[in-house]
């Protein structure tokens, strides 16, 4: 299989599926002549042309609510924020409108449209353009939430992201784009709501998404040496949320360690946590732990934001405090 940074994984996803339906198109700020604030749309434009690759105003409510309209009448769009900071200024028109519309039309309208972009802490992007939004638009019924961890998932998920008739917020973290790994040629699709298993284990069950797989990863590889087998799940989909992989990992770890890097008060951790006790509370062996960001805005300084951030240090301090270590 090649290798392809995770961006050049993107970009493959959008072209290929472009290829195979005229309705599918992209709009966003500097999609098309910078090539897209990280590249990932670059040679887009000269491929499929200015009526297909759309150069938006930073407008974000404006451009998403256009998004929206289109899919109503039969396109797939994809609108591209060039940060999810900025979805905020769209919010109303994600949750009241992309999220209801089947729902209130009893379903005479369809919404096939895929919001995407960068997301998470960056490195010295300071409070208002480090969020992490995945819990937000995870509360609401109607939107599909995922975030791909690795190259092969971020092609494999946003090609099933692009075929879904219901909306989804497909959330890129930042600091992945550069990230390089082997991704299948083709027809290669992710499930929606599928998680993954990437490192099988006994003793205990990582749960995690995103850029926090990296680190999760790397403390299962310290706690082996230590005699600690941990199996680490990659959730992939946020909402919906593969309940069923979670549940026969705990069944046969009995315990739990869930990390984030999203803020822990009503963070998603916390909504994993609660659907764990509710079905298997009586197989579990020690307390739930979540690893999250500290709770508070993010700071700008680099050595600051970095001790917010969910460490394997802490990760493994959280394994052995539910080991009983």
């Amino acid at each position: 299989m090649p290798v392809l940074q995770y961006r050049e994984a993107l970009r493959e996803a959008m072209v290929e599926e472009m290829e195979l339906d005229d309705s599918v198109f992209l709009m966003g700020e500097e999609v098309a002549e910078y090539n897209g604030a990280y590249k990932v749309s670059q040679g887009m434009l000269e491929r499929f042309g200015e009526r297909r690759v759309i150069d938006s105003p930073i407008s974000e409510e404006g451009f998403a609510g256009i998004g929206i309209g289109a899919a109503m009448t039969g396109l797939r769009p994809i609108i591209e924020f060039m940060t999810f900071s900025f979805s905020l200024v769209a919010f109303d028109q994600i949750v009241n409108n992309a999220a209801n519309v089947r729902y209130m039309s009893g379903g005479q309208f369809q919404v096939p449209i895929v919001f995407r972009g960068s997301s998470g802490m960056a490195g010295a992007l300071a409070a208002t353009h480090s969020h992490r939004p995945e819990a937000w638009y995870a509360h609401v019924p109607g939107l599909i939430v995922m975030m791909p961890a690795t190259p092969a998932d971020a092609k494999g998920m946003l090609k099933a992201a692009i075929r879904s008739d219901d909306p989804v917020v497909f959330i890129e973290h930042e600091k992945l784009y550069g990230m390089t790994g082997e991704v299948p040629t083709g027809e290669h699709i992710v499930p929606i709501g599928k998680a993954d298993i990437k490192r099988p284990g006994d003793d205990v069950t990582l749960i995690t998404y995103s850029r926090s797989l990296g680190n999760t990863l790397l403390a299962a590889e310290a706690l082996a040496t230590e005699g600690i087998s941990a199996e680490v799940i990659d959730l992939r989909s946020i909402r919906p949320l593969d309940l069923d992989t979670i549940l026969t990992s705990v069944l046969k770890t009995h315990r739990v360690v869930i990390i984030e890097e999203d803020w822990p008060y009503c963070g998603l951790g916390a909504g994993i946590a609660d659907r764990i006790y509710q079905r298997v509370f009586d197989e579990l062996d020690a307390p739930i732990r979540r690893v999250a960001s500290k709770d508070a805005p993010v700071p700008y300084a680099f050595n600051l934001e970095n001790a917010m951030l969910p460490n394997v240090d802490r990760i493994i301090a959280q394994v052995k405090d539910v080991m009983y270590r």
